[in-house]
Parts: C-alpha cells; sequence; structure tokens
C-alpha cells in the first residue's frame, strides 16, 4: 500500500480552455493541488465550476477543438502527463489512472458484454491468456458485489440496474490496480440506498488496495463520507482548499458557507428551518466578472472585491482560501 505522505500527483497552475466562436471560456483557471498515496481528496463546486473539466485535463481526455490545456503541469509518479503524446497516455489510462464516469449507461458500450468490456481493459494492458483474463474479470465481479459473476459476465449493459453498472465501471476501473482512480459524481444517477452501497464499496475496495481517489461532487454529504481533504471550485478557480473537518467545522469563503447553508441539517429536527440559496447564477465563463468572480452573489461584498481578484491566502498555515476578507 502506498504512504500517505507520498505525493502522487501534483497539479501546477493548470490551465484548460475552450476555443468557440463566442470567445474563449477558461473552465479551468489556475489550479493547483496534489494528491497523496491511499487518501481521498474531494472536488466539489456548483454545475459549470470546472470539476469534470479538471478531471478530464488529468485524464488528457478534453476534447479537442474546441478544448485544449494552455498552461500547466500534471506531475504523476515524475512525469508530466501534459508532454505525452496519445499514444504514451494510453499506456496509463486504464492502467495506472482509472476513470469512473458520471453516467454508467453512456460509458459502456451497449453492443458488447460487460464481461468483454473489462476484459477489453486487460488484455490491452496485461499479457495473459484469454482463460486467465476470463478469470481475472469474474473476479472483480466478485469484488464488486455483483452476484454469479460466471453467468453475469454475458449480460449486455441493458440487462443491468443502474447500481450494477455503476459497479462494473468500478470494476473496470480497478482492473489493472491503478494507483489512482478519478471517479466523477459517481453516484448521482442512483438512488440513495444503492448509492450508500456504492459508496461503502468504495470505501472498502480503497482500504484494501491502498488507491487513491479524486472524488468529484456536488453533495457534501459524500464528501463527509468519504474524503479527507477537499477543494471548493467556483468559476474556473479554487476558493478553498482544506481538511474535510475543517470546512465543516469552519468553512471560511462565502460561497463554501452558501454550500453548507443549502444543506439539510441533521441537527434540524423540527424540519422548520428553512434551507438558503446562494443568490444569483455561476457566471458564463466567456464574460467573467472583474475582481473576485463571486462577488456579485456575495453577501459580504466590499469596494475591492469588485476591483481585484484575491489570491490564493494561506490560512492558520493548513488551509487556503480565496478572499479579501482574509488579507
Amino acid at each position: 500500500m502506498e504512504s500517505n505522505e507520498q505525493i502522487i500527483l501534483k497539479v501546477n497552475n493548470l490551465h484548460t480552455y475552450f476555443f468557440t466562436e463566442r470567445g474563449v471560456a477558461k473552465a479551468v483557471n489556475g489550479v493547483s493541488f496534489y494528491v497523496r498515496g491511499g487518501e481521498t481528496l474531494a472536488i466539489v463546486g456548483e454545475s459549470g465550476c470546472g470539476k469534470s473539466v479538471t478531471a478530464l485535463s488529468i485524464m488528457k481526455l478534453v476534447p479537442s477543438p474546441p478544448g485544449k490545456i494552455v498552461d500547466g503541469e500534471i506531475i504523476f509518479d515524475d512525469v508530466d502527463i501534459v508532454k505525452l503524446s496519445e499514444k504514451e497516455m494510453r499506456q496509463i489510462r486504464g492502467n495506472r489512472i482509472g476513470m469512473v464516469f458520471q453516467e454508467p449507461m453512456t460509458a459502456l458500450n451497449p453492443v458488447f458484454k460487460i464481461g468483454d468490456q473489462i476484459a477489453e481493459v486487460l488484455l490491452h494492458h496485461r499479457k495473459a491468456s484469454k482463460q486467465d483474463v476470463q478469470n481475472k474479470v469474474i473476479e472483480l465481479l466478485r469484488k464488486v458485489g455483483i452476484p454469479s459473476p460466471e453467468s453475469r459476465i454475458n449480460d449486455y449493459p441493458h440487462q443491468m440496474s443502474g447500481g450494477m453498472r455503476q459497479r462494473v465501471i468500478i470494476a473496470m476501473a480497478l482492473a489493472c490496480n491503478p494507483k489512482l482512480i478519478l471517479a466523477d459524481e459517481p453516484t448521482t444517477a442512483l438512488d440513495v440506498t444503492i448509492q450508500a452501497q456504492i459508496l461503502e464499496l468504495m470505501k472498502e475496495l480503497q482500504e484494501n488496495t491502498g488507491t487513491a481517489f479524486i472524488l468529484i461532487t456536488h453533495d457534501l454529504g459524500v464528501v463527509a463520507e468519504m474524503a479527507e481533504r477537499v477543494i471548493v471550485m467556483y468559476a474556473g478557480r479554487i476558493v478553498e482548499a482544506s481538511a474535510v473537518k475543517d470546512l465543516f467545522h469552519n468553512p471560511l469563503h462565502p460561497y463554501t458557507v452558501g454550500l453548507m447553508e443549502s444543506v439539510p441539517s441533521w441537527s434540524d429536527t423540527s424540519g422548520k428551518k428553512r434551507l438558503k440559496a446562494i443568490p444569483g447564477i455561476v457566471p458564463s465563463l466567456l464574460a467573467l466578472p472583474s475582481g473576485c468572480v463571486f462577488h456579485d452573489r456575495c453577501s459580504k461584498v466590499f469596494d475591492r472585491c469588485k476591483l481585484e481578484e484575491p489570491p490564493l491566502l494561506e490560512h492558520d498555515n493548513s488551509r487556503l482560501v480565496r478572499c479579501w476578507l482574509y488579507k
């Protein structure tokens, strides 16, 4: 198992832009973070804040055109992924970095049996006989909790429930024992009972394999359940980075406070307390406001916020926050 102190991924000043007829959309705009071996880092924020594009950038799966990584480094095992060719990336994807996609029905090919789709990953990255690969596929399906895997390997995706399809995607991501798995909203399309089962499965697999996870979600309940550290993104920028327990105990950025206040509280047993919504909407990435990009939705805005964008400031030696309130 990897040491929790060993940094396996380091993203430095990443910029991923989309060049469109209407202008340049700065989907990821100067993002930096790291992941240690065996830990779970959560990336949270509203839709359109840059979470999924960050994950696609790490996998070099940003659709081009119109998307392009225009600046920055993605250092994985001491190699800059940004500089690798497509052929070199194919040796990393599915092998050393796995990905669990948001919607399993679109991530799986509907015309191939699920056993063949998992086997393809193994045949591409491992030298093994077809019988050994089939045995490995059955073992993987059993590991992710699919009953009667010997017969289910012949099922097509439409013959499985949403929860079962997501387990197949997780089995594919785990097939080659990767160091890192990117999980992009892995439970969004599932009901709460199946969601809990999938999260428990991911935790159990992580404990057994030592794989690190980047968990991309808008669900703070999932963050509390799964992650050790969390990054909050807004309009392509990191606005706060913290240990999960610190973030829940004392959120710093007004945007993070707004996210926390929009989540139902278990302590509110009466059910009479109204949830607060963050006013306004996420700004268009084609026309970001001047100064702090959150200022037109912020309850604590003052003049400097409208004129100057705050840097990512260190707070209490262990937290980062992009807000002039902490300067």
